[in-house]
């Protein structure tokens, strides 16, 4: 989190981001990281692969001795496994063979590439690999009477086997794995209660079944009014897609989604939302900028510790008045009744931000931020 060698910084320096995904966790981390964000990662779910499971050993033989007219791939992790799985049976030739003669259809380019490296050739991919596209193109084509297989991939498909079914279609499940709750819920709840007392800046989803795991777990917990509120008002739930989304939004929560379903989009919003979130003032001719846990003091990366965040903002709300002791005193997190914790954590924010004069002293009152004179004048000319 600390400035470069080059003196620059990351967007996302100074701000926490949550990353609740099972599988590309890393590459999801990785990516927030080069941006400058600290990273709090607790997987929401765990993929548990049915190779051992008879619903799937019973579907796959199902689909061998009796031949669908089409099959949907929906993932390449799911399409892989399941050909991995057949293997394992000693099905595996067959289960090819009778693809071979299907139309297949790829739900995007990822599952495209999990069918060539199995020898098989996808019928058609949708450009948007959006799953309402192939949902569209089969009912345009009629499904009266013709047998769907549909790899399920752990995601709800709203309205998807139903329009099928409508449409006179017979639909087959292919269930490859499941999602089940993480078998270590220490690092999850740790990121529950990172949420709740504002320690992180943003929430990451890249799968539905995460957020609804998320949602469940604070509600055991008897926490879920609690995480609402903090989702609704000051943590930003970002989420890979609409169908991610979906669990929050039943909730009333509002998500940002990149315009493209990638995990690299996905970063590149956050590098946009949470720097416009945070609030920047003149102060004593300087330009300061209160980001998650960290102060942007004239483009320079001040880390600064938790209390003095929460005085920091306590004054920024009200920038160039005075806040009493008392009030301040509030602010700070499990604080006593000794106003003289204020003094204490007031001189670390001091030294931590590098320019004392930031914060003055109004004595026996209180503090206040320096603001400019001018600021109402540099504002209107913003």
């Amino acid at each position: 989190m600390h400035p470069t060698q080059d003196g620059q910084h990351g967007p996302l320096a100074g701000f926490t981001v949550g990353v609740t995904a099972a599988r590309r966790a890393d590459e999801l981390g990785a990516l927030l990281a080069r941006r400058g964000a600290s990273v709090l990662h607790a997987p929401a779910l765990r993929i548990v692969p049915l190779a051992d499971d008879g619903e799937l050993l019973a579907a796959t033989k199902e689909l061998i001795d009796h031949a669908p007219d089409v099959v949907i791939a929906t993932t390449a992790i799911g399409f892989r496994g399941w050909v991995e799985a057949a293997d394992g049976w000693g099905l595996g030739e067959a289960l090819i063979e009778r693809l071979r003669g299907v139309e297949l259809l790829a739900r995007g380019p990822k599952v495209k590439g999990a069918i060539r490296a199995a020898g098989l050739t996808e019928e058609w991919s949708p450009s948007s690999e959006s799953m309402a596209e192939v949902l569209d193109r089969l009912l345009a084509e009629g499904v009266d009477g013709r047998r769907v297989a549909l790899q399920l991939h752990g995601e709800p498909l709203p309205g998807f086997v139903e329009s099928l079914r409508a449409g006179g279609a017979e639909v087959v499940g292919v269930p490859v794995y499941r999602w089940m709750p993480p078998e270590d819920l220490a690092p999850l709840d740790r990121l529950i209660d990172a949420t709740l007392t504002r320690g992180v800046d943003a929430l990451t989803f890249t799968s539905a079944p995460a957020a609804a795991s998320l949602l469940t777990r604070a509600t055991d917990r008897g926490q879920l009014d609690e995480l609402l509120a903090a989702l609704h008002h000051d943590v930003l739930p970002a989420c890979v897609g609409p169908v991610t989304a979906l669990p929050l939004q039943a909730h009333g929560l509002d998500t940002v989604q990149p315009e493209r379903f990638r995990l690299g989009p996905l970063v590149q919003l956050l590098c946009l939302e949470l720097p416009s979130r945070a609030r920047t003032l003149p102060i004593a001719g300087h330009r300061v900028e209160i980001r998650g846990h960290a102060v942007l003091v004239d483009d320079e990366l001040r880390s600064v510790p938790p209390a003095g965040m929460s005085l920091l903002r306590a004054l920024a709300r009200r920038p160039g008045w005075v806040v009493a002791r008392a009030e301040l005193l509030r602010a700070l997190p499990g604080a006593g009744s000794d106003e003289h914790a204020v003094e204490t954590a007031m001189a670390r924010l001091r030294t931590a931000l590098g320019v004392p004069k930031l914060i003055q002293t109004v004595v026996k009152r209180g503090y206040r931020l320096a603001l400019d004179p001018a600021a109402d004048a540099k504002y209107a000319d913003v």
